[in-house]
């Protein structure tokens, strides 16, 4: 490490236009003798540059500043020379916070803002992560380290996002953010449009009988299982063929391929666990390419349904079994897995998992999750993860300029 004892720390501040040369031209001068990087931050907003550096010196700051800005003015730029009373290397952030809105208006961000203030926190820095569909933003934070810091934080967070159209996800800091491994989907409402038993049920003419027990089941009013049966029976005497002809009409989630695409790029073990049934998921997941499938089974006599499932039902507590098992198979802790869901019987799944977002949810299941997402886009789910839209959109690129370019035999 530099020693930079007898040396004055000072913060360089160049902005401008954003063009070619200006990072190497600073670098050349600041090379000339005596100084050390301590840290560099670069941003490009709308091709307008700023870029910061702090370094240790014991060069004269009226010398060093007089050298700076004759090179940066020779290029447009402006320079703007601080010192610091401290030379040490600031602790990492404690805390990851990502803002989603459409739109993201400056009244919500200084919501955000001043809640922070009032936990003590400090925003180290802020990022884009996403400009369309929606806008998003990612900001380190450092806040107490105290016992209750975690959930005060997510209070104070959790009050501004419901007083304002934006999605807001908490975090911990650190590499365990980076370190996710596993995720898990809910199929109906959260991977797909729509209920799949009440695409059966329209076939037998009861979608709405069926829509209101599903409607009370998904805000926890009635136990799963039982409502499972209940919904089940109304299906008796279908003929077995309807499942291929609902399973034809499945319409995915806006975003959904483009998620599980770049997960899997990600070395994400990404599967679905799901309180509907085997005969109409298992198409999707091979379609997606998805590692595990847990879900209900429909079952079968005679080429008609029965109105009943076999084997174990997948009600909230097998869901969370279910997370932990694929979590296990793969030697991933459950720190390391997420689970995202819409309903009240995802509530154990989501609780279970490292980081649980409700997407689009019932109010029960918001009240156990770490992040709440409550617009249309499951691709969402990826900038709550710190992948941003151009990463996504670069990928994409790539991979398409992969798949024309024949192999060499």
């Amino acid at each position: 490490m530099a020693n930079t004892e007898a040396k004055t720390s000072i913060l360089l501040t160049v902005s401008g236009p954003d063009k070619p040369g200006v990072t190497s031209s600073l670098m050349s001068v600041l090379s000339e003798g005596g100084v050390n990087l301590l840290d560099v931050e670069q941003v490009v907003i709308n091709d307008h540059l700023t870029l910061g550096v702090l370094v240790a010196t014991d060069r004269g700051v009226e010398d060093l500043r007089a050298t700076v800005t004759a090179a940066m003015s020779a290029l447009g730029m402006n320079v703007t020379v601080e010192v610091n009373d401290r030379v040490d290397a600031a602790s990492p952030s404690t805390h990851a916070v990502v803002i989603l809105g459409n739109p993201l208006s400056a009244e919500s961000f200084a919501a955000v803002s001043a809640a922070l203030a009032a936990q003590g926190g400090n925003i180290d820095s802020i990022r884009g992560i996403a400009d369309y569909p929606i806008t998003g933003l990612e900001l380190m934070v450092s806040v107490g380290a105290g016992p209750d810091a975690d959930t005060a934080l997510r209070q104070g967070l959790g009050a501004v996002a419901s007083a304002f159209p934006i999605d807001i996800a908490v975090e911990r800091g650190g590499l365990a953010r980076r370190a996710k491994r596993v995720i898990v989907f809910d199929v109906d409402s959260t991977l797909i449009q729509g209920e799949v038993i009440e695409m059966l049920a329209a076939e037998a003419g009861r979608e709405a009988e069926v829509a209101a027990v599903t409607e009370a089941a998904m805000r926890g009013e009635l136990d799963f299982a039982e409502s499972l049966h209940q919904r089940v029976r109304a299906l008796e005497g279908l003929d077995a063929e309807v499942i291929d002809r609902v399973a034809a009409s499945i319409e995915l989630t806006a975003g959904a391929r483009t998620t599980i695409r770049t997960l899997n790029r990600l070395g994400y073990h990404c599967g679905v666990v799901s309180g509907g049934f085997r005969q109409v998921i298992d198409p999707l997941a091979a379609d997606l390419e998805l590692d595990f499938v847990r879900a209900n089974t429909l079952e079968i006599v005679d080429g008609k349904l029965t109105g009943r499932v076999v084997g174990e039902v997948i009600d909230r507590a097998g869901k969370a079994r279910a997370l932990e098992t694929f979590a296990r198979e793969r030697g991933v802790p459950m720190e390391q897995t997420v689970a995202v869901g819409d309903g009240a019987n995802d509530m154990d799944m989501l609780a279970a998992a490292g980081l649980g977002i409700a997407f689009n949810a019932k109010p029960a299941l918001r009240e156990v999750a770490d992040a709440t997402l409550d617009h249309p886009y499951l691709d969402a789910v990826l900038y709550m993860l710190g992948v941003t839209r151009e990463e996504v959109e670069a990928a994409d690129a790539v991979d398409g300029v992969l798949r024309r370019v024949p192999l060499e035999s």
